[in-house]
Order: structure tokens, then C-alpha cells, then sequence
């Protein structure tokens, strides 16, 4: 749970473990075949045996989950932990072979040295891996700011542990409390930087990474109200210590060096899931894009001739924590609005090009946007990205809105396969969107984003709100 506090970007970290999660198979299996070599003796279940063996490793001898674990154990730890689930793994082929009477069809000789060679082998894989985490991954990541709403034991211990231990790349500034530095008894290493009050807009005008909130829990409704403050950023925010009382979004709880917390707000794509949704989505775009080649050179062609101006309009939107991109659509428009105002297309909008209509009401001017996908600004399914002036226009209005922010965005989501799409005259039609974007980071699994895919190819061609 700790591993989104410690990077702002999760993706070749999260890769590296899941490399770590199939490096044991993959040494465990070629050590056997490479002793069945060296021995010169061959036998039938040798594909079998590899079988055996690679699931049972897969099982049985994966890394920590957290990385923060994986980064800060130490290597007598490491060593200790493959030795047991070794140990394990022997155990459990034992039990097999008892149970299924298969002994005698297994070389003796080559499973004893096949035993005691293989361990070896795994803890010097083990110790590379974790050698290359410290030194490769964690200098390519920027450390991240954080800050502490409330003083007091926990709040200090967790932010001396983490000035002690840099390896954790954050940063903090200080602390926010009503009371006074005399009346709060601070230390000398401990800087009070404002009151609770102040916090919202610090957050704001330093681009705070992470918030801890570390007020007691008698304190509910001026934790309420701080959160409410912190709904117009894009900060990840723990509460400490661990209890939950929140309508949270991804809440989990964990521990940051003996000191517990709790996510109030965070995204649900970290450690093995971010690695699954990117690669899905770098997949299943390279498909679509070779599949839909020829219907894409044709609808450029017809955008050309349809209307002076470009093929491709590049709108400036938010992504991924706030971030301005460049989201790419065919261009449907006699004009190319990027302003500090844009009007949304209206129904019989008459700056909607006879293309242009058709391409809205298919959804097919959104195709440019797998480009965007492939560069990691965006992903097949996720919050719908809005234009900068819209985005500025909302986050005034709607509380909360800025949160959807958390994920890239999507070239569809939950709230267009549940009807809200197109214009948004009214602030309560931009609400409902927000609650389902909302939703989706609550709700995400890899089968909600199969679902959401499948309704949307069903409803894309019956959906009168297109235009």
C-alpha cells in the first residue's frame, strides 16, 4: 500500500516486481533443465516436472508486495525468506509425489542436486534484483513533498523515520496545527508551518504530493472539513492512524515503517495493477489502431475535403494528477476552440461540419485519442477528459471534481456507457458525471473496464446524446 507514496509514477517499478514475480520459475526450471543436461540423463516427465515446478513457483516464491518492504529489508532477510519458501515448495513436491506414487518416474540423483543448486541460484537472483531497485529505479524518481495536518507522537515519529530513511523520497515540509508551537511543546527539529486553516492553500501554491493527516479521531468533522478543502487537488492524502470512518476512494490501510495509515484518497492503479491496466491498454491499442488502419486513412481524407483546416485537432485537456496533455480527436469543427472559453457542441450546432456529425454521432473522431493511449496520457477506459476551460469552470462548482483526475483519463468510461455524454447545460448533468467517474475509481477492477469496453461498442451507434 505504501508503494503510490513513494513514487509519483508507479509503472517500471511496479513492471520490476512483476518481473521479480516470474524470475523464480523461470531460474528454477532452467536449473533443471541444465542439471537433466549436465548429467546426460533423460526422463519422461521432464515436461511435467517443468510444469510442477513453475507453478509452484509462481505460488510459493514471489518478492514482498510492497515495495517499500522490498527496498528497506535487509539482505540476511532476504536470503532467510527464500530459504523458506524453498523449503516449502520441496515440501509440497514431496506431498505430490507421495500422493500421486509418482517417486520412482523422478531421477533421484538429479532432484537432490536440483534442490540443494536452485536455492543458490535464487537468492543471487534475489539480491541482483533488489540491488538493482535501490540503485537503478529509485534515482529515477523524483522524491515527492509532504506535509502533516495535525502534531503530535505519530505525526513526529513517522516524519523523523522518513527524514531518516531517504530511501522512502519524501520530502517534508512541516506541519499545520491550530495551536501554538509553545502550546504544542515542538520540537526542535519539527516546523510548524501554519494552521489547519492555511492548508488548503499551501497544498495549492507549493504542489504538495502527499498530506498526512495525523488529527485524532474525536476530530471528525474538522477532518470532514479538511477534506473538503482538499477536493480542488490532486495530493494524496493518508490518515493516521489506522481507522476507518470515511466515504473513502481506494481505501486500504498499511504501515510506513512501524507507523500505521490509512489511504483516504488514492488511485487504484498501483503495484501489479498498474502494470496490467498499461499493458491492456497498450495492446489492445496497437490491435485496434492495425485493424481500423484503413477506415482511418479514409475519414482523414474526408476531413480534408470536407473543410478548410487540420485533419487532426489537438485540444488542450487535463490528465493523469491535473496535468495539462494534448488530446487528439479528427477534427469535426469549422473552428479550433482551445481557449480561456470554449462553447460545448450543441445538437444543431452549425459549426459541426456534415462530416463532422457523422464522426460525433459514431464517436469515430475519438479514434486519434489510441495515439494518445499509446503515449501514456491517456487509457482505453477512464474518467472522460474535459477541456482546460471547462475543467477551470467545474472544479469552482462541483465538489470533488478535481479527484477524477487521480487515473488517466479514458477515451470512454463509466458515465458514457451510463448516458451521460454530450453537452452539459446544466450543472446537475456535469454532477452526475462526476459521480460516476467518481464511482469508477471506488468500483475499478480489470472486469469493470471489460464491461465498460463492451457496452460502450454496443451503445456507440444508439446513443442520441452524440452530437
Amino acid at each position: 500500500m505504501t508503494q503510490p507514496v513513494l513514487f509519483k509514477q508507479s509503472f517500471l517499478i511496479a513492471l520490476l516486481v512483476g518481473i521479480q514475480a516470474v524470475v523464480p520459475a523461470v531460474v528454477a526450471v532452467v536449473s533443471l533443465y541444465t542439471i537433466v543436461t549436465m548429467f546426460g540423463i533423460l526422463f519422461d516427465r521432464s515436461s511435467e516436472a517443468s510444469v510442477i515446478v513453475a507453478v509452484l513457483c509462481l505460488v510459493l516464491i514471489q518478492p514482498p508486495r510492497e515495495v517499500s518492504t522490498q527496498l528497506t529489508s535487509a539482505r540476511v532477510s532476504a536470503v532467510t525468506d527464500v530459504i523458506f519458501r524453498w523449503l516449502l515448495l520441496l515440501a509440497v513436491m514431496l506431498a505430490l509425489g507421495y500422493v500421486t506414487k509418482s517417486f520412482a518416474s523422478y531421477p533421484r540423483r538429479i532432484f537432490m542436486t536440483w534442490a540443494v543448486v536452485t536455492p543458490l541460484a535464487l537468492i543471487i537472483v534475489t539480491l541482483v534484483m533488489q540491488e538493482i531497485m535501490h540503485r537503478f529505479l529509485m534515482s529515477a524518481y523524483d522524491s515527492r513533498s509532504a506535509i502533516f495536518a495535525g502534531y503530535n507522537n505519530s505525526s513526529l515519529e513517522l516524519a523523523r523515520r522518513l527524514a531518516n530513511n531517504p530511501v522512502m523520497r519524501l520530502q517534508v515540509s512541516g506541519f499545520f496545527d491550530d495551536r501554538s508551537s509553545d502550546r504544542l511543546g515542538m520540537e526542535a527539529d519539527a516546523n510548524l508551518i501554519g494552521t489547519l486553516s492555511d492548508l488548503s492553500q499551501y497544498v495549492k501554491e507549493h504542489s504538495t504530493d502527499v498530506i498526512f493527516i495525523a488529527l485524532p479521531i474525536r476530530h471528525v468533522k474538522r477532518v470532514m472539513n479538511l477534506l473538503d478543502d482538499l477536493r480542488d487537488t490532486t495530493a494524496s492524502i493518508y490518515y493516521v492512524p489506522d481507522v476507518f470512518v470515511f466515504d473513502l476512494i481506494q481505501a486500504r490501510s498499511g504501515e510506513i515503517h512501524g507507523i500505521p495509515v490509512v489511504a483516504m484518497c488514492e488511485t487504484p492503479f498501483y503495484g501489479y495493477r498498474g502494470v496490467a491496466k498499461r499493458l491492456t491498454d497498450i495492446g489492445l491499442s496497437v490491435v485496434i489502431l492495425l485493424l481500423l488502419l484503413p477506415l482511418l486513412l479514409v475519414i482523414s481524407m474526408m476531413v480534408k475535403v470536407s473543410s478548410p483546416g487540420p485533419v487532426i485537432f489537438k485540444q488542450r485537456r487535463y490528465g493523469l494528477d491535473g496535468r495539462e496533455i494534448g488530446v487528439y480527436k479528427f477534427r469535426t469543427m469549422r473552428v479550433t476552440e482551445d481557449g480561456a472559453e470554449i462553447r460545448q457542441a450543441s445538437k444543431f450546432d452549425s459549426r459541426i461540419t456534415r462530416i463532422g456529425r457523422i464522426l460525433r454521432r459514431t464517436s469515430l473522431d475519438e479514434l486519434p485519442q489510441l495515439i494518445n493511449v499509446l503515449q501514456g496520457r491517456m487509457s482505453l477506459v477512464g474518467p472522460r477528459p474535459h477541456a482546460v476551460a471547462h475543467n477551470e469552470e467545474y472544479r469552482k462548482l462541483i465538489k470533488g471534481y478535481m479527484v477524477r483526475h487521480k487515473v488517466l483519463p479514458g477515451i470512454t468510461g463509466l458515465a458514457q456507457v451510463n448516458g451521460c455524454r454530450g453537452e452539459t447545460s446544466q450543472l446537475e448533468e456535469m454532477q452526475a458525471r462526476v459521480n460516476f467517474d467518481l464511482d469508477y475509481l471506488r468500483r475499478w477492477s480489470p472486469m469493470l473496464d471489460v464491461k465498460i469496453i463492451l457496452l460502450t461498442a454496443i451503445k456507440v451507434f444508439r446513443d442520441d446524446k452524440a452530437y
